[in-house]
């Protein structure tokens, strides 16, 4: 009792049987101070560290060519692009619906010194996608627009498919036109087996694209990945709000394994796809 009293604490008995349960292990008590403690990061929840790829690679298919990315304001999207302009492309075009996120991508770009092209379209809408692409002519295009949300997705299958499948059809068989030489379509490993509408429209893509190069002097590549640390659609942020709430942590199963990557490591592998 007296020790708690020198520290200015009055203890639960919860507390009170831990620190006799560590003085019986340890011969003393460790305290952390509040100044010890941190912000627990991403790299802390991925649990090992994180992984890096062949920049060089990367490097040979992007320098000096005109490169186009749908999506651009996402989290995926907007990483893209800022490790994109590190290969130092002739043009980077933005291309996304929502005027915000699109802004912010630019914005951070602009003050660090690089030029972008901003463009506010939907993918879907073929007529503007179309002089877009007769306008900047890029040679390397990255798809990463797309609903991402397994439930809200599950409510709004009409706008899942439009979006997803019929958005990327439109981009791939304008990338096939107009000469592009290498298409790359964010997919998501929730295409293989499919069991939801968002992973099954995602799977649709992916054979909407093996279609088109079938028969394409482009090159059309489809990367899988899972769970992506804090990108939109990550399961992520929600179970950091719940515990900020003191629970219920909602989880499939008690006995479910998640895999993890940082959204730099997913598209690094985009990139080097």
């Amino acid at each position: 009792d007296s020790w708690w009293a020198s520290i200015g604490y009055t203890p639960t008995n919860l507390d009170k049987d831990r620190a006799d349960r560590a003085f019986r292990y340890y011969g003393y008590v460790p305290v952390v101070t509040k100044g010890q403690l941190r912000e627990v990061s991403l790299e802390d929840l991925l649990g090992r560290e994180p992984v890096k790829l062949d920049s060089e690679a990367i490097a040979d298919y992007i320098t000096g060519r005109s490169v186009l990315v749908t999506g651009a304001g996402g989290s995926i999207g907007s990483e893209l692009c800022r490790q994109i302009i590190r290969f130092s492309p002739s043009r980077l075009v933005l291309v996304g619906k929502g005027e915000n996120s699109i802004f912010v991508i630019q914005q951070e770009l602009q003050t660090r010194g690089y030029a972008v092209d901003s463009i506010i379209a939907d993918v879907r809408d073929e007529n503007r996608m179309r002089a877009k692409f007769e306008q900047y002519q890029p040679k390397v295009v990255f798809h990463a627009a797309a609903h991402k949300h397994v439930p809200l997705m599950e409510a709004n299958v009409a706008e899942a498919i439009a979006n997803n499948v019929f958005g990327t059809r439109a981009v791939a068989q304008l990338s096939d036109a107009y000469g592009v030489e290498t298409f790359v379509l964010v997919s998501s490993d929730k295409a293989v087996n499919p069991t939801s509408v968002m992973g099954t429209t995602k799977r649709c893509a992916e054979l909407v694209v093996q279609d088109i190069a079938t028969r394409s002097k482009t090159k059309f590549v489809a990367v899988r990945f899972g769970n992506v640390l804090a990108s939109r659609g990550s399961v992520i942020p929600l179970w950091r709000q719940q515990i900020a709430q003191g629970g219920p942590v909602t989880v499939t199963h008690p006995d479910a394994t998640r895999y993890f990557m940082l959204i730099p490591e997913a598209v690094q592998l985009i990139l080097e796809a």
